[in-house]
């Protein structure tokens, strides 16, 4: 009779506590704490990542699901729009030299690789991208298609299908072209011509699947071998509109559309002979893209019931991922807008506001529920915060007063020199800074800080706007977004004070907003920005210290709001619309996690 260690080779181990890592990858041991057998199992799911910066269908991608790319597309106008992934979410890269949609992508994040589309008319034209600028190549496709499939690397690409003119689907191709750096060459013709399939692979080792035929539908796969196309193993079903990642003998093929089912959710994977099922989609969708490998793959953009910026990952691993995302909270006792407040998701004070009217309610959450405590001693809204729920200041505003909170008691204090309101804020009760904002009637570039006795001028901003965001402490100060008067436009500008002056991030912003909260919370080098106006925005974006990457998008598109915590526990609550006097919705953010997928072992 065979024993465990005779199968496995390693005995059944005793353990106080759960291994940390993958090695434990099949083994089984006894947690003698839990008092139960244990085992750690590969999964495969989807799981939420950052959406793209712009909702699109018909685009390309390449890469991987750390370093991504996607451009093209519409919107459903045309669109040259480049964005760039970082295994959490998206950051804008630079843009195509032709818009276009239904092209096809190779390469990587830093090499890739765009050709093929429509402008209109259907073009040939190739670009190579080097992480930051495409670049024409004068040598395009010697078959101009749209709605083709492609892989391999910059300099080893592989085009083929796709539809040479319309009307679709009677002017199909079954063309393969190589392409080696510089130029593109013929390749041996796919057995069945189709457009709107999927691919994955290399150049010497492609796969071509599903799509759709001059007749019908198909589940065909073919694969390359650098100069001739075989059969495959058909997909259990027919479709077109898919995308599709991976190898030729690790292929990962989701979404697209059925006869019978517009927008799929179904997941397959394919080794080499193959085809058997995987993790379905959140959320099935068509013309969307993908990119990545069979074990670890993203899919992006596409139509649901309307042009999407969703973003999914998918992961086959001993870890269970959950992305990122915001969850509902307790609700305010009173709803309004430009409210003020600072502290933690667990423990926050938010103070003032408009209802319509100044507010001079202050309320205390615990991490479900709100609390009335003692009011503002004048009611005031658009005030800067800093500090925490028991020691917390409340600046400047509408009227521009200063007060000081113990955690039960506010207390007068000296107020601004420049009388602000709609400005940035951070630090804490004893050393704050305030930025930018409006004393009537213009736009203000003029900095504060307090130093727990009285406040001081500081040197400028570099751009006067208002309605502007913080984040951080008086001496790693951020300013992000508000509207810039002088050049009459939001602004995703971002700028880093360093106790003494700011100077230009060279990473802006995806979403040019205003009127988000005044003081959001988190790090100079890790903020988080959520919501704004004037046309209510969910979209949340996260600053690393150089870039800004998308992340999950609220709930309740709104702007006007209050906020605090981190950039990996954040709370929004607050603010407008609906409607003109606010309301009363609490959000909570929290980070993507990883972890390993442990399973107690039980005779049922």
């Amino acid at each position: 009779m065979s024993t465990y260690k005779n199968l496995i080779g390693k005995d059944v181990n005793f353990l106080t506590t759960d291994p940390d890592n993958d090695a434990a990858e099949g083994q089984i041991w006894y947690n003698s704490t839990d008092g139960v057998f244990k085992d750690l199992i590969i999964s495969e799911a989807w799981s939420a990542g950052g959406p793209l910066t712009t909702a699109r269908l018909d685009l390309a991608g390449a890469g991987t699901q750390t370093a991504g790319l996607a451009f093209g597309g519409s919107t459903p106008s045309l669109t040259a729009n480049t964005e760039e992934y970082n295994g959490s979410g998206w950051a804008n890269g630079g843009a195509l030299n032709t818009a276009r949609n239904r092209l096809a992508g190779a390469g990587t994040q830093t090499a890739g690789l765009a050709f093929g589309g429509q402008t209109p008319p259907i073009t040939g034209a190739t670009e190579e991208y080097d992480g930051s600028t495409w670049t024409a190549n004068p040598s395009g496709l010697n078959t101009a298609r749209s709605y083709l499939a492609g892989c391999g690397t910059q300099t080893a690409g592989l085009a083929f299908g796709g539809a040479t003119a319309s009307p679709f689907p009677s002017n199909l191709s079954n063309s393969t072209e190589e392409y080696g750096g510089s130029a593109w060459t013929a390749g041996g013709n796919l057995g069945t011509a189709r457009y709107v399939l999927a691919g994955g692979g290399t150049q010497t080792a492609g796969l071509a699947f599903a799509g759709q035929t001059s007749t019908a539908r198909t589940a065909g796969t073919e694969e390359y071998d650098g100069s001739a196309w075989t059969a495959g193993g058909n997909l259990s079903s027919a479709k077109r509109q898919l995308a599709g990642s991976g190898t030729q003998n690790a292929g990962l093929a989701f979404g697209g559309e059925t006869s019978t089912i517009a927008n799929s959710v179904t997941t397959e994977e394919y080794d080499g002979t193959v085809w058997s099922s995987g993790a379905d989609m959140a959320t099935g969708r068509r013309v969307l893209a993908g990119a990545g490998t069979q074990p670890a793959s993203i899919a992006f953009g596409g139509l649901i019931t309307a042009v999407s910026s969703l973003t999914e990952e998918y992961n086959k691993s001993v870890n269970v991922i959950t992305g990122a995302a915001w969850s509902s909270g307790g609700n305010l006792n009173t709803a309004r807008r430009y409210i003020s407040g600072c502290g933690t998701q667990t423990a926050t004070v938010a103070f003032g506001g408009f209802k319509p009217g100044a507010g001079n309610e202050t309320e205390l959450y615990n991490g479900s529920t709100w609390s009335e405590v003692n009011n503002l001693g004048t009611a005031a809204y658009s005030k800067g915060a800093a500090g925490t729920q028991t020691a917390a200041l409340a600046f400047g505003g509408s009227p521009a007063v200063c007060e000081s909170w113990d955690g039960t008691n506010w207390t007068s204090s000296p107020a601004m020199n420049n009388g602000q309101r709609n400005f940035g804020s951070c630090g804490i009760q004893t050393a704050a800074l305030a930025f930018g904002g409006r004393p009537e009637p213009s736009v203000s570039a003029k900095t504060e800080e307090w130093n727990g006795t009285a406040w001081s001028e500081q040197n400028d901003l570099n751009t006067a706007v208002r309605n502007n965001m913080g984040s951080g402490t008086q001496t790693a100060g951020l300013n992000s977004g508000g509207y810039n008067d002088g050049a009459g436009a939001l602004s995703a500008v971002t700028e880093e004070y360093n106790g003494t002056s700011w100077t230009a991030s060279p990473g802006s912003m995806n979403t040019a907003r205003m009127a988000s909260a005044t003081n959001t919370g988190g790090l100079q080098t890790a903020a988080l920005i959520y919501g704004g106006t004037p046309s209510a925005t969910a979209a949340t974006e996260l600053y690393d210290g150089t870039s800004w990457i998308t992340q999950a998008s609220m709930a309740t598109a709104r702007g006007q709001t209050g906020g605090g915590g981190t950039s990996t526990s954040a709370i929004v609550y607050g603010g407008a619309p609906p409607p003109s006097g606010g309301t009363n919705a609490t959000e909570e953010f929290t980070a993507g996690t990883s972890a390993l997928n442990i399973k107690t072992i039980t005779t049922s």
